[in-house]
């Protein structure tokens, strides 16, 4: 399995998000990662930016993946932060990376319209050079990409979060439009991740079948895995996240299982096994 969802971070070189206090506020590191990893079956992750909010970050998991080839499949920087590059040198730092380079990169914000012009700038860049644009966004994530990949036909679009419904004890509103709506579009993949932070309190079988309904519209050649690990910490474990994303994929084939655990994320994101 590939989780394709994990960060890793130290508060004291940045990351304001974090509070101070909170289960988070301590470093999560490289090793951390291994001992989480202990009998999940996982056997490569995609390592994901945390919004440091500098460009130090992309060259740490860059680092990171070259000097840990045996626990980080690939990375996803942050590219909010090459957007005052402009794209021709954003492209040139590609290009000098070569196979090093990001797998992805992640824009975030409450929508759309909060993410920077600068950095959709870059989008075209990412479009050329195959390499993945991914979004978080907090509102209406799955109706962007499904815009931006219009617009974009060569560009790969990973939504996270299931695209970030709200929890299922309240009103989903239009996230199944929009998550019907981003299905037509065959460059858009949705990354099963960040279920027990967002579907708290909700029965097990209840966030199977929300699964169930993304995987059956997408289909498991375009649905990927993700622990969110350690964000998911004060609801559960990485293993007991990645099982709740696996409780929803009990309806396919083991082959079929097999794409959304393993298969998918290496096409996506170019992994190299």
């Amino acid at each position: 399995m590939i989780d394709c969802h994990a960060h890793l971070w130290d508060p004291g070189r940045g990351f304001p998000w974090i509070r101070p206090g909170s289960a988070h506020h301590r470093p999560f590191t490289i090793e951390d990662l291994a001992v989480a990893g202990e009998g999940t079956g996982v056997t490569g992750t995609v390592l994901v930016e945390a919004s440091r909010g500098d460009a130090g970050e992309t060259l740490d998991l860059r680092a990171l993946r070259l000097r840990r080839p045996d626990l980080v499949a690939g990375y996803v920087a942050n590219l909010h932060v090459h957007g005052d590059a402009g794209p021709d040198r954003f492209r040139e730092l590609l290009h000098a990376w070569g196979d090093t380079r990001p797998n992805g990169l992640r824009m975030g914000g409450r929508a759309w319209a909060d993410t920077p012009a600068a950095a959709r700038a870059l989008i075209p860049v990412l479009a050329d050079t195959g390499t993945v644009l991914e979004l978080n966004l907090g509102e209406r994530a799955l109706r962007a990409a499904a815009d931006v990949a219009a617009r974009h036909p060569a560009l790969t679009v990973v939504v996270d979060h299931l695209g970030n419904p709200p929890n299922l004890r309240e009103n989903l509103g239009g996230w199944h439009r929009d998550m019907e709506s981003a299905a037509t579009l065959p460059n858009v993949n949705v990354k099963i991740s960040g279920l027990l932070t967002q579907q708290h309190g909700v029965p097990a079988d209840g966030v199977a079948r929300l699964v169930r309904q993304v995987v059956d519209a997408f289909g498991p050649d375009r649905c990927l895995v993700g622990s969110d690990w350690p964000i998911c910490l004060p609801r559960g474990s990485r293993s007991r996240s990645l099982e709740s994303a696996r409780l929803g994929l009990a309806h396919l084939s083991p082959e079929r299982q097999e794409d959304v655990l393993h298969t998918t994320a290496v096409r996506v994101y170019g992994l190299r096994g």
